[in-house]
């Protein structure tokens, strides 16, 4: 039997034929069969660039249509896709490719020569371009190519995809997903979400992170419904899109926005069933304010993207803000001590590290062995590294995070990533990055430094400075200068301290 997932995309796209898999507000549209059909001819011109299976493809590129079907003919040929974030800069792209080492790197066309540069220094053989509108070398590489109609057999533990999470050493780590891990998470989702091939999901997030891709496209594809394609989240062409629309996957920022906007009613909404929310935490006064507004309750989740999504509020029955819900299908939580080895769960309520098993759980991370043996434990529970409890529900709440992890914008920023660069600068002696509320974000990636004696700078020195070698959602949205950084005993920076210190300085802040 062949466990490769575009097998189970295939059947689904063959008996949905003619009926419509994407649209794009700019009226660019795709059926199923259609779709089905253009990736045989990917995935020829990526059989003539030499990727065989096995291989990495990684793709930096701007959302497109296009761009879903170049993931569906690498997992069509047998590959490993390789999305990445399209702000990353070309010193993060070096370190990707480094680790990788894929066999064929898709950029955007204007930054082909910088791709090229970054790819002859890590021994990448291939660059190609894609385009926003079905142009770039590889488009042209697929029309000279010849089709390939078979789809290569994998085991459902071959790799699918590897999607790189940042370390808080400063080193991204990449999450090896399987053919199983992602078929098995998007079956939950639908049995979970009730999907039927008449939905019509607005799709509005990125796709080079598990939320847009994996569980907003694989859903798709596992239900026959279709897609209303944006390029990025706008809030005239959602309100446009709802009328037709039945579901919304978003980020807290999302609601938040569309709660700024008169038109957003009940009577617009009357044909949205379903409206989820995760990447970062949805405040109870958003979930309050859009169930007024709309009649509709936020259903939030939580997953990871070495796990793909783990927990949610039900489709039928109490959506309580502030929690993440229950299990999905198949998978297995336990809250334990984070201070002993044993693993232990804890008593209902008592709040402790989170830990997942089920068949969404990765294999590991790329070329980390020791780093896996630490998370991932040999009764096969990864360590999420949240704090949480559960309630007499038996509903999850997230309540708080072992690592200082900043999640903006729906965005994961790893503080020590964004400290190195800034240390790195002569001016500074030692820096601290926390996450601090922010109305419209989450949270703001906010840095307090410490200058070296005698040295002077200025917040948008430390901005511009950092401008050319971290994603702009990791940059620090303000910049504090301080005398020295608060610490304990042992010399521990107490990031808490500083949290409550800058508390208050987004209130009232917008992008």
């Amino acid at each position: 039997m062949n466990h490769n997932l575009f097998d189970t995309f295939a059947g689904t796209m063959q008996a949905r034929g003619s009926a419509n898999f994407i649209t794009t507000p700019e009226g660019l549209e795709y059926s199923y069969a259609g779709a089905l059909s253009r990736t045989e001819q990917i995935a020829g011109a990526l059989k003539a660039l030499g990727v065989t299976p096995g291989d990495r493809v990684a793709a930096q590129v701007d959302k497109s249509p296009e761009a879903i079907l170049l993931y569906l003919a690498t997992l069509r040929i047998g590959g490993v896709y390789l999305p990445l974030n399209t702000g990353y800069t070309a010193d993060e792209i070096g370190y990707f490719l480094g680790d990788a080492e894929p066999a064929l790197f898709v950029c955007q066309p204007n930054a082909l020569e910088s791709a090229r540069e970054v790819a002859a220094k890590t021994g990448c053989p291939n660059v190609e371009t894609l385009g926003t509108k079905a142009d770039g070398s590889l488009m042209e590489a697929v029309a000279a190519a010849d089709a390939f109609t078979g789809i290569e057999p994998r085991s459902e533990d071959d790799l699918a995809a590897i999607l790189y999470t940042s370390g808080t050493t400063g080193r991204s780590k990449g999450a090896m997903l399987t053919h199983k891990n992602l078929g098995s998470n998007a079956r939950s989702l639908v049995e979970a979400w009730r999907f039927t091939e008449k939905d019509r999901l607005i799709h509005a997030l990125p796709i080079f992170h598990t939320h847009g891709l994996f569980v907003a496209c694989n859903v798709i594809l596992i239900s026959g419904a279709s897609l209303y394609f944006m390029s990025k989240f706008d809030v005239d062409t959602i309100i446009a899109a709802m009328p037709e629309g039945t579901s919304l996957m978003g980020v807290p920022t999302f609601y938040t926005r569309l709660l700024q906007d008169d038109r957003l009613t009940p009577e617009l909404t009357a044909n949205m069933r379903l409206f989820t929310s995760g990447s970062a935490p949805l405040t109870a006064e958003t979930h309050q304010q859009f169930e007024e507004r709309t009649g509709h309750a936020i259903l939030e989740r939580y997953g990871m993207t070495e796990t793909n999504m783990n927990t949610s509020n039900p489709y039928d029955g109490d959506r309580i803000a502030g929690t993440v819900g229950r299990p999905l299908p198949g998978v297995e939580i336990r809250i334990t001590n984070p201070e002993t080895d044993t693993h232990e769960p804890l008593s209902q309520g008592e709040i402790g590290m989170l830990e997942v098993r089920g068949p969404n759980v990765f294999l590991g991370y790329w070329r980390m062995p020791e780093k896996t043996k630490a998370e991932l434990l040999d009764d096969g529970f990864f360590i999420t590294g949240d704090l949480a409890l559960i309630d007499e529900r038996g509903y999850v709440q997230i309540v708080g995070r072992d690592k200082d992890l900043v999640i903006s914008g729906g965005f994961n920023v790893y503080p020590k990533e964004v400290e190195q660069v800034i240390d790195d600068m002569p001016e500074v002696m030692e820096s601290a990055v926390i996450g601090v509320s922010h109305p419209d974000f989450g949270e703001g990636v906010t840095a307090v430094v410490v200058l070296q004696q005698g040295q002077k700078l200025e917040e948008a020195d430390v901005v511009k400075a950092l401008a050319g070698h971290l994603a702009k959602y990791k940059q620090p949205k303000r910049v504090f200068f301080v005398d020295a950084l608060p610490r304990n005993t042992m010399g521990k920076v107490q990031k808490k301290q500083l949290r409550d210190e800058y508390k208050d300085i987004y209130s009232g802040a917008r992008a």
